[in-house]
């Protein structure tokens, strides 16, 4: 039973996505060899540069089927405190102890997380989330 949609692509828009179709058809990732040729026609679509709609569209889609299959099958575990510490710290080029400074955490603390002794607590969740401008789910991953 077909039925109607406002979205549509027209002319050469079309035309370049049913191509693209026709070549690579738009379905589930089902294996390591499907995933490593849907990832092989992003990259050649990705490197052409400029993409026309249907091009985009297309690519938006497969891409959308290549992270459904990752998440499933390639899980990324969350950093450790540790790293997501020292990575804050290097994009924002501040030192520990001018972390300390700002944001009245111990510079104690600071190295234990640092070391991987400690965990974040929450008071320092809050505190790094506010200084560092992120939400806290991105530091409370560990929770």
């Amino acid at each position: 039973m077909a039925t109607g949609t406002t979205f549509s692509l027209k002319g050469k828009d079309r035309d370049s996505y049913l191509e693209l179709v026709m070549a690579f058809p738009l379905a589930s990732i089902q294996s390591e060899v499907h995933l490593a040729e849907a990832q092989q026609v992003m990259d050649r679509l990705l490197a052409r540069g400029k993409l026309d709609h249907g091009e985009e569209t297309y690519l938006d889609a497969l891409s959308d089927l290549v992270a459904t299959y990752e998440d499933a099958h390639h899980a990324i575990s969350p950093a450790s405190d540790a790293d997501m510490l020292r990575h804050l710290l290097d994009a924002r080029g501040i030192t520990q102890a001018e972390l300390s400074r700002e944001t009245g955490l111990a510079k104690s603390s600071l190295s234990e997380v640092l070391a991987g002794k400690k965990a974040f607590s929450r008071l320092m969740i809050r505190k790094l989330a506010d200084f560092f401008g992120v939400d806290v789910s991105l530091l409370a991953a560990n929770l």
